[in-house]
């Protein structure tokens, strides 16, 4: 029933500056079979606990929301509200963010590269032509290097060791 009396209070909201227009409350009453006293009495009612528990929970919500420049989600938010001493659960808080319209936004993650790319650098050249096969061995070489993450920085480790070819790239 509460659904019915809350459009009726939006309907009539929009209307409050421009009367134009505007449908008598009466008349959307009687469209949605509820009774007018009912509507009024359901406007004047002071909001109840759970409904004021909720509002207490949106000011907190969005506090660790903007507190973090809004890139908290939802558990983040709850594990604010938790720290805090509010007791709520992470689902209540999710609900809420969403009635809020409030979206975290991630920044992207750091990446690690071995240059800094200038943009005026152009396309690594072939200088082999993709033709691996040799004369002489020692001619054409290849290797690899891959760096690998360890606690006391990028290690490099090659992969492959260098290679020559002679004859056919086997």
């Amino acid at each position: 029933m509460s659904d019915k009396f809350e459009f009726i209070d939006a309907e009539y909201a929009m209307f409050t500056t421009n009367t134009e227009g505007r449908v008598p409350v009466a008349k959307m009453c009687d469209w949605l079979g509820i009774s007018r006293s009912g509507f009024y009495e359901w406007r004047s009612r002071p909001l109840s606990a759970t409904a004021r528990r909720r509002e207490d929970l949106k000011f907190l919500i969005t506090k660790s929301f903007e507190d973090s420049d809004g890139t908290y989600g939802y558990r983040r938010v709850h594990a604010d509200l938790s720290a805090w001493g509010v007791a709520c659960g992470p689902e209540l808080v999710r609900d809420l963010m969403r009635e809020l319209d409030l979206q975290a936004c991630q920044p992207r993650p750091w990446r690690h590269s071995l240059t800094e790319n200038d943009g005026s650098a152009g396309p690594i050249p072939d200088l082999v032509n993709r033709d691996f096969t040799a004369d002489v061995p020692g001619r054409k070489m290849a290797g690899d290097i891959t760096y690998i993450p360890t606690w006391e920085g990028w290690v490099p480790y090659s992969t492959s060791r260098m290679r020559s070819w002679s004859g056919s790239p086997c």
